[in-house]
């Protein structure tokens, strides 16, 4: 008896339907096929082409011939696994895919408590939060990380405290997500060293601005070599500033995109050479220690041929002297609209002169912590009487009210003036000597202490300007006496005029929104309040009277004859400036 073929077995029945393309084989979830569209009727002849809906098992029966191709083919040329037929898939576009009744979207929602929303509203909204947030929303679900994901891929700015216990790992996980940031602020705690700067060169490739401040019990470990190593292969980098160089050996910087530099608590350079030829404002702050051995007459004339577009100069540093500015002048810095040397004791008015030939067209000048003299005062003000609109001269003990008021004076663009400082009262007069002179012959010599007491010289300082915008007198205990005119004086600061007397202050500015009077005495600040804040003034004329025929008395007026304010004096009241008392102990520069 012949053996009957055995039965093909039974397909497999579709259970949660077919997830893979049916053009190309591919699967569904975020492919757009690009296989050409079956022809509906094959030609004469042939034999019609399987529907892209056959089912596996009618394939495996018809021999094979038609086999379904998978979504990685490696055996068959020409499929779409192929590197040149690869559709590129945008992770944030919607997706549609081809397929019948089986295509899928990419979900455009996700749950927040219980509602959908929108994934580019949930992306607005964490992209309000800090990063700590946008790290905790992504541990959330699968939704939330997605929208967390689009927040640091779309951040261009990044503000970031680093604490100790993080280090340089925070910034390793954190910064490769963010591939467009441009500008990174870092307020770190932990130390630095250069293996923070080889991750910040690694994950940010578009890097344009990178400042980093340093706690009080971080260090900033990075050298010289370090820090020249992470500007040549930053080159898109434009601003830099750096806190706590106290390592930096020496600064040998080249670029060509590199237009701000600040580096401070700066310490014994043995050598500075800053190629930088686009550089526009350098800030070196070096720290005040007495076994600085920086060689800044060295440092200033190489700037001059390195740095040739240098706008904006701030050093500081108890090393500057007037060798310091003479190499300056030949540096030939003609382009210098800012110009600030402080706390260069050494400096006195024939470095003023060497500023005057040097500069042209000055808009700020600092030369706080300096020697000069109300000469140096009038030579800046005959240079520069159309351009300076800030002068700081706080710290200057040679400077008096008369090269105060000079200024005020003599620089009608006038709007910021800072003296704080510079008129100081002396009461430490006292002098151990001896009485009487040397006399020989075995007398005894007597000394004892001189018990005469110098009186502090008080002065008088009178301010009559119509620009300036900010006055500061800080801790000019030499004024008794202050009389100020300035119709746009918005800051007052008279912290620790402890001198001043109520009855010989006089201010007549009706703009001022902030007076600083930490330090003073409780009757000035009555006096300050009384003429600032028109207390008095506003209580008496909040009662209007009126007085009789013979002079009687007063009596109120009839609420008819009352004046009735007007629209344009009621937008004048509304518009009134409303001016704050500070008593804190912070100094308001």
């Amino acid at each position: 008896m012949a053996s009957q073929p055995r039965p093909p077995p039974p397909p497999r029945p579709k259970t949660r339907g077919n997830y893979n393309c049916g053009r190309c084989g591919q699967p569904k979830k975020g492919h757009v096929c690009v296989a050409p569209v079956p022809v509906a009727a094959s030609p004469s002849g042939a034999a019609p082409s399987p529907s892209p809906s056959t089912s596996s098992g009618a394939a495996s029966a018809s021999g094979g011939d038609q086999r379904r191709r998978r979504a990685l083919s490696f055996d068959e040329a020409g499929t779409p696994s192929s590197p040149e037929k690869k559709p590129k898939v945008e992770p944030d576009a919607e997706m549609e895919v081809a397929g019948g009744e089986d295509d899928e979207e990419e979900d455009a929602v996700i749950e927040v408590g219980g509602r959908p929303v929108p994934r580019e509203v949930m992306a607005e909204v964490l992209r309000r939060l800090g990063p700590r947030g946008v790290m905790a929303a992504a541990g959330v679900s699968r939704g939330w990380r997605d929208c967390a994901g689009r927040v640091w891929r779309a951040a261009d700015e990044l503000r970031l405290r680093v604490l100790a216990a993080s280090g340089a790992g925070l910034l390793g996980a954190l910064l490769p997500r963010c591939p467009a940031l441009s500008l990174l602020q870092l307020r770190m705690e932990s130390d630095v060293d250069a293996t923070a700067l080889a991750c910040l060169a690694v994950s940010c490739p578009s890097l344009k601005t990178l400042e980093i401040t340093m706690a009080a019990n971080a260090v900033n470990r990075m050298t010289g070599e370090d820090l020249s190593r992470f500007v040549s292969e930053k080159s898109s980098l434009s601003v830099l500033k750096i806190g706590g160089c106290s390592n930096l050996d020496f600064i040998n910087l080249c670029s060509s995109s590199l237009s701000v530099l600040w580096l401070s608590d700066l310490c014994s350079l043995s050598n500075s050479v800053m190629n930088c030829p686009n550089m526009s404002e350098l800030s070196l702050c070096f720290a005040q220690q007495s076994n600085d051995c920086t060689d800044l007459v060295t440092l200033m004339d190489g700037i001059g041929c390195t740095c040739p577009n240098l706008n904006k100069m701030h050093i500081s540093s108890n090393q500057l002297s007037n060798e310091a500015v003479f190499a300056l002048e030949s540096a030939n810095l003609r382009g210098l609209s800012m110009l600030s040397l402080i706390l260069g004791s050494k400096i006195t008015d024939a470095a003023v002169a060497s500023i005057v030939r040097l500069c042209t067209s000055l808009e700020l000048l600092d030369l706080s912590g300096s020697s000069i003299s109300d000469n140096g005062v009038g030579m800046i003000c005959k240079a520069f009487p159309h351009t300076l609109s800030r002068l700081l001269l706080a710290l200057c003990p040679n400077v008096t009210t008369r090269g105060i008021q000079l200024a005020t004076a003599q620089l009608p663009h006038l709007q910021l003036m800072d003296c704080g400082m510079s008129l100081c009262a002396n009461l430490n007069n006292d002098k151990e000597g001896p009485c009487l002179g040397e006399i020989n012959g075995g007398i005894r010599i007597i000394r004892k202490l001189c018990t005469l007491k110098k009186q502090p010289v008080l002065q008088k300082l009178i301010i009559k300007h119509g620009n300036l915008k900010k006055l500061s007198l800080w801790g000019c205990s030499a004024i008794d006496a202050l009389y100020v005119n300035c119709p746009q004086l918005n800051d007052l600061n008279l912290n620790s005029c402890t001198n001043l007397h109520p009855e010989r202050l006089l201010l007549q500015c009706p703009n001022l929104k902030n007076v600083h009077a930490a330090g003073c005495q409780d009757m000035l600040v009555g006096a300050i309040r009384n003429q600032v804040l028109n207390e008095f003034a506003a209580a008496e004329s909040s009662l209007p009277c009126k007085r009789l025929g013979d002079g009687s008395k007063r009596v109120q007026l009839p609420q008819f004859l009352q004046h009735q304010p007007s629209e344009d004096d009621k937008l004048s009241e509304s518009s009134q400036i409303q001016c704050t008392m500070h008593r804190d102990t912070t100094r308001a520069s």
